[in-house]
């Protein structure tokens, strides 16, 4: 990989790669070209070049990419080769649904740990999780060696529940709560704000 910082433009589009060449990779397609991948992805086919070379010569003029090879060196840079065990705060409707989708969650990335601060939630099974009380998050936390953590807590509770994660150690959050938080320069930090993004694509509207 190439020493210069990568921009985190680049670092989300990976996924989006990775899914569409696992689509094909399911379908039986052993190569592609930046041109195939473009058009699907409605995306530069050069943008796409550029992103991959960032981290490696991975295609062949004239053939394109190996989708196997590729599919396993995007894991590789995106860290999905080893299990990466994940935490959820909030036992409430969108904490529940995301819940259920850990069903269609490859095994390298799981919802291991569910915690809600309302006692009368603590015991509850959810998709095979069982809510648990905030105040064993620091103990299943390290038992279990969970890195990322989720938040999905009203707005006033979501700052409490990111020092909590940072106590236990988390290393990167994911914020579904509409309102930002604070966290140490080493704790990365993305946000999922449905109304955001809905106020967002009403400016496109005629």
């Amino acid at each position: 990989m190439k020493t210069q910082k990568i921009s985190e433009a680049v670092v989300r589009r990976l996924p989006i790669y990775l899914r569409y060449l696992n689509e094909l990779s399911m379908k039986n397609v052993s190569t592609v070209s930046s041109q195939d991948l473009g058009q699907k992805l409605d995306l530069n086919p050069a943008q796409i070049r550029k992103d991959l070379a960032y981290f490696g010569e991975f295609g062949k003029k004239g053939i394109g990419y190996d989708i196997s090879y590729l599919i396993e060196k995007i894991r590789q840079i995106l860290k999905l080769d080893r299990h990466i065990q994940v935490a959820l705060v909030g036992a409430g409707n969108l904490g529940r649904a995301l819940c259920n989708y850990n069903t269609y969650l490859r095994n390298d990335m799981k919802i291991v740990a569910l915690f809600d601060a309302m006692p009368e939630k603590a015991g509850e099974m959810i998709n095979n999780l069982i809510v648990q009380p905030m105040s064993e998050m620091k103990t299943v936390l390290s038992q279990l060696g969970v890195r990322i953590g989720i938040i999905t807590v009203p707005a006033n509770e979501a700052q409490n529940v990111a020092n909590q994660f940072v106590d236990c150690g988390i290393e990167a959050i994911l914020n579904f709560a509409p309102v930002i938080i604070k966290v140490p320069p080493e704790v990365r930090v993305h946000y999922a704000d449905f109304t955001t993004e809905l106020q967002s694509l009403a400016y496109y509207l005629d």
